[in-house]
């Protein structure tokens, strides 16, 4: 349906005998054996080594200042919620964004977002992920990790922007996160100290149909 004709955008710097090639997320066909860690910044790999540090920093903030809220989604709010098979399937997804501990004083430490639509397609050795509408627009690529967990690298379309920049060009607009399955047909995008507004960064994903 989406395959590599979307317009991701997100480039694999696969290092090649002391080089950098790159090769962009519309390229007509995927690329083989590339593993996460050889694509992503120096900076995102920090980021994503501190996923526990992210949590612990922004959950407390976010449960004194809803914790109704928090309460209300033990699943999603679980740092150490993960079952096995964490791929995600390629379909039509419903997904929400909740963002904990504020980053500044101009948000709040809980915010949460309404559904709006997001895609994954199979791209062969990883899979694409879209967030379709919204005024934030996380869009890259899923790698293989483990069996409980993926791992997200890509960029964010802001406003009416109609196409991401590529991976690795503006470090304010890179996108390192972690996908896990914590329930049955119900997925999580992690992403742990966002460049903006939050500490931490929940993304929901559910099926559509």
């Amino acid at each position: 349906m989406m395959k590599w004709m979307l317009p991701v955008t997100v480039a694999l710097a696969l290092g090649l005998g002391g080089c950098s090639v790159y090769r962009e997320a519309t390229a007509s066909s995927p690329p083989t054996n590339v593993r996460w860690q050889r694509v992503a910044t120096s900076d995102d790999r920090d980021r994503l080594r501190d996923w526990r540090k992210a949590w612990d920093a922004a959950l407390p903030r976010a449960r004194a200042a809803e914790p109704q809220a928090i309460a209300a989604e033990p699943l999603l709010f679980d740092p150490d919620r993960a079952l096995a098979d964490a791929a995600l399937p390629q379909g039509k997804y419903r997904c929400r964004t909740f963002k904990l501990g504020a980053r500044g004083t101009a948000t709040r430490d809980f915010t949460a977002y309404p559904w709006f639509d997001c895609a994954v397609a199979d791209e062969g050795e990883v899979r694409s992920l879209h967030k379709l509408t919204g005024s934030q627009r996380p869009t890259g690529l899923v790698f293989p990790d483990s069996d409980t967990r993926q791992i997200f690298l890509g960029t964010l379309v802001l406003g009416d922007e109609t196409a991401p920049l590529r991976y690795g060009v503006d470090a304010n607009r890179d996108m390192i996160g972690y996908v896990e399955r914590i329930a049955p047909k119900r997925w999580r995008l992690v992403f742990p100290e966002p460049r903006f507004e939050s500490m931490l960064d929940v993304m929901e994903l559910v099926p559509a149909s």
